[in-house]
């Protein structure tokens, strides 16, 4: 199994802490991974994206031309990375920044008001939390209990005191795809 996401967003929204949380989850697991960072010299407020590859075997290269998923967490990424995705991937928007639907029918598209949902759950700054659940309810690559314990074992020590509202966060994100998940 080789599986390639991004995760894209503003700068300070958390997109690149998203993709390091899948890529220590990875580690843990036993699995070979890749984490490729990248973001414009404005940093907070310039668009930042990561690539994440996890695989079963040796990865041959850390380019991702066509992912299996992606996380968006505003309009620019979205318009980025929605035609990129393989038919049949897996597409996670932030729909309390980005104000429209996503065009392609060929995907699984969970629109996740993740701001407001990660303000209710402590602080708008786990919008990045909320969207990565929901891409594991998606596309189950992990369990939320493996991830919650990768984040409880790489988060530094400064930061030990948000690792239950991340872990709420993450659940709540789940909960969000699954009501988009089940058929009505």
């Amino acid at each position: 199994m080789q599986t390639e996401i991004v995760l894209s967003g503003f700068g300070g929204q958390g997109a690149l802490f998203a993709g390091q949380v899948l890529a220590y989850t990875a580690l843990e697991a036993g699995k070979h991974v890749t984490w490729i960072p990248s973001y414009g010299p404005e940093m907070r407020g310039g668009t930042a994206h990561c690539t994440v590859i996890v695989s079963d075997d040796e990865i041959g290269s850390p380019i991702v031309r066509n992912p299996a998923g992606a996380i968006v967490m505003n309009i620019p990424s979205l318009e980025r990375y929605e035609p990129l995705i393989r038919s049949g991937g897996v597409l996670v928007v932030n729909a309390s920044l980005v104000d429209r639907k996503p065009g392609r029918l060929d995907l699984t598209t969970l629109l996740i008001h993740a701001t407001e949902e990660a303000e209710a759950v402590a602080d708008k700054r786990l919008a990045n939390m909320v969207l990565l659940g929901a891409y594991l309810r998606a596309s189950p690559i992990f369990s939320l209990e493996a991830v919650g314990t990768a984040l409880e074992h790489h988060i530094a020590e400064h930061r030990r005191k948000l690792v239950p509202a991340n872990l709420q966060a993450l659940r709540r994100g789940a909960e969000l795809a699954q009501e988009q998940l089940v058929p009505a």
